[in-house]
């Protein structure tokens, strides 16, 4: 059965819509934005520490962003990726800054995908 609950943070991707390589797709129940195959940002509207906007990228990347835009912590759960939660004053802001370097292109956000494993053979007996 479908969700009828629609994120609240979805306006974030606003500004990849008239990308042509822009996907959406849902990811731990919330939303996660690709651009050009690559993972990028996570909109999740529910509780804490799942209540803002997740910045995918590696950790030899977080000592650039983090100092580029202060507000953005190691994400709690997946430290591997930066945070910040939608209660924080900055957090707006935060999010047209993170946009425009996806836009940009910036090789400090995004990472590959991990691929999916489609070949999974039955377990039931035929």
């Amino acid at each position: 059965m479908p969700s009828s609950i629609r994120n609240s943070l979805v306006w974030i991707f606003d500004a990849f819509e008239r990308e042509p390589n822009y996907v959406r797709k849902l990811m731990f129940g919330c939303d996660a934005a690709y651009l050009d195959g690559l993972l990028c940002l996570i909109a999740a509207d529910r509780g804490e520490p799942w209540s803002g906007m997740l910045v995918c990228t590696s950790k030899d990347r977080h000592a650039a962003l983090i100092d580029a835009i202060p507000a953005l912590r190691p994400h709690p759960v997946l430290g591997k990726w930066l945070y910040i939660s939608q209660a924080d004053p900055a957090f707006e802001t935060v999010v047209e800054e993170l946009t425009a370097l996806v836009l940009a292109r910036d090789p400090r956000v995004g990472v590959e995908p991990k691929p999916r494993n489609r070949s999974r053979k039955s377990l039931l007996p035929k």
